[in-house]
């Protein structure tokens, strides 16, 4: 008699490819779905664990497209905000990845995070190709599966350090080959964030040059692009454009349209998509549940401020600084001006590290202002000068009635852009967007069971099989005999995000269960401090 090590029972199933839920028992054994069939058909006794799950879902883990939490993993493994969502694949890798060290990359970034696992510094800087962080994650021992796509940024300062300017042909017959090699050790493709240094100082052709290498591997070119608000446009028509002239796959990460102004322009960037798609260009993109961005507060000053790395030293000098501060305050169009889109006010500076700087935690950058007696462009020179590392700042300047019609797509999948964190250790290092911890509970509470954007079976595949496929993880992301245990049970009456953008800290309710590779990790809502994560690779490994 077969004996299985887990039969899960009475649950509603959803199995991740959009089908509709039935009523059914999932058996594990091993780190493998050993079977499924209707309620009643398995024998209690041939199962070690039997577990109820009547009244509840049963689904395949969600695979986040978007995380950060490279970092996030180094101070703790259990990536707990994660896992408390259904989390149970991390893919990392926008714009930067800590590996590979070497080349004309100087040093490791400075970042509150790590600034509470300061002994990874070191070891950074030892990970000279891409297999040895993700080799390292594992030996550290890290409770999701991990992988990545190449960060762009760092190909690019690798090869030709934090200098504007086209790469030489030597420097890009580098890049080519770091990108061989990291595909060859399981990077998913390239991911390029073209708002940030030095992925802002590429042209397309130098773009197109290396992922006509990422194609030859069947990878992906992942992308942040060129501008999310007055050039959205022109945006994603250069993100196709690669893909056509590459003949690469692409995936625009967190599809929005920024900016008041700009929040019209969502039906025709869905009508560019669509046609491409027509036409036989693979793009399809991603996106978060919420109305505000999260990223640096450099963002609201010109990119050529980072030019070779003298970010610190540009704002201390007079001539300089005064030449930054017109152009903030009256941005020339061609780089992404995030406080020209929100104003002052819908900036929240929120990673403070300094003693001093702690009472303007949760203010916007115009009280922030206010309180110190300055413009707001000069209070922020000033914050740069006293913090001495990237300030995490949240940016009202989305709009609802667009992230509903997104939801609504087919081409359309869910990620975070946001690390696994634990409030016990991150709420002292301060506040966080909230999609760290609320993201996929969000959807499945607020706009499928409340609102009723769209059914409870196509937000698990949004979130499940539809991002294994994007990946090509082909033994992952759906509830199927002999594919990977990554399950999850929750309670649809329950399941909801708790986290704010006023107290961010709070983890999601309504996730019961979540197996990884068949280990349990979370047990009656609580975190079993399991880690049985591994390296999902991609298709050149």
């Amino acid at each position: 008699m077969t004996t299985f090590d887990v039969l899960i029972r009475g649950a509603q199933v959803v199995d991740g490819t959009g089908n509709p839920w039935f009523y059914g028992d999932v058996a594990l054994t091993g780190d493998k779905v050993a079977e499924i069939t209707p309620t009643g058909q398995i024998d209690t006794g041939r199962a070690a664990e039997v577990v109820d799950a009547t009244g509840l879902v049963v689904c395949p883990g969600f695979i986040d497209i978007l995380s950060h939490s490279i970092l996030p993993l180094m101070v703790d493994g259990r990536c707990l905000s994660k896992i408390t969502q259904g989390v149970t694949t991390e893919i990392m890798g926008e714009g930067w990845t800590p590996a590979p060290f070497g080349g004309k990359i100087e040093d490791v970034p400075k970042h509150r995070f790590l600034a509470l696992a300061p002994q990874w510094a070191e070891t950074m800087k030892g990970w000279t190709s891409f297999r040895q962080w993700l080799d390292g994650m594992i030996a550290h021992g890290v409770s999701p599966n991990i992988g990545s796509f190449l960060g762009g940024g760092t190909l690019r300062e690798y090869g030709k350090g934090m200098a504007m300017g086209p790469a030489t042909t030597e420097e890009l017959s580098t890049m080519r080959q770091v990108m061989r090699e990291a595909m060859e050790a399981g990077a998913f493709g390239i991911s390029h964030a073209l708002i940030y240094p030095p992925s802002a100082f590429i042209a397309i052709d130098e773009l197109v040059d290396i992922c006509r290498v990422v194609a030859e591997y069947g990878g992906v070119y992942i992308t942040h692009i060129r501008s999310e608000a007055d050039g959205l446009i022109e945006g994603i028509q250069e993100a196709i454009e690669i893909g056509r002239r590459a003949n690469v796959s692409v995936e625009i990460y967190h599809l929005k349209a920024a900016g008041k102004r700009n929040w019209p322009k969502m039906a025709q960037v869905i009508d560019i998509i669509n046609q491409a798609r027509a036409e036989g260009i693979d793009v399809t993109a991603d996106m978060y549940p919420y109305p505000a961005a999260g990223t640096g507060l450099e963002s609201i000053l010109p990119p050529w401020v980072e030019a070779d790395g003298r970010f610190y030293d540009n704002l201390r000098d007079p001539q300089i600084r005064a030449k930054v501060r017109a152009e903030a305050l009256n941005p020339s169009g061609d780089w992404e001006a995030l406080a020209d889109l929100c104003g002052p006010d819908g900036v929240m500076p929120v990673g403070f590290q300094q003693p001093e700087n702690q009472q303007y935690i949760g203010k916007r950058l115009s009280e922030i202002a206010t309180m110190r007696g300055q413009e707001w462009i000069d209070a922020a020179f000033d914050l740069f000068l006293s913090e001495q590392q990237s300030i995490d700042t949240i940016y009202f300047m989305m709009d609802e009635e667009n992230l509903k019609r997104q939801l609504q797509l087919p081409w359309l999948t869910i990620g975070t852009d946001a690390g696994g964190l634990d409030p016990a250790w991150a709420k002292p290092v301060g506040p966080y967007h909230p999609r760290a911890y609320g993201s996929y509970p969000r959807i499945l509470g607020k706009y499928v069971r409340d609102e009723q954007v769209l059914p409870l079976e196509d937000a698990i595949r949004k979130m499940s099989g539809a991002v294994a496929q994007r990946l090509g993880l082909y033994d992952r992301g759906l509830l199927r005999p002999g594919f990977t245990a990554d399950v999850v049970i929750f309670d649809p009456t329950t399941i909801g995000d708790r986290a704010t953008f006023e107290e961010p800290h709070q983890l999601s309710v309504g996730v019961r269960d979540v197996w990884i590779n068949g280990e349990r990790v979370l047990r009656d809502g609580r975190h079993t401090n399991a880690k049985p994560g591994r390296i999902v690779d991609g298709p050149g490994r």
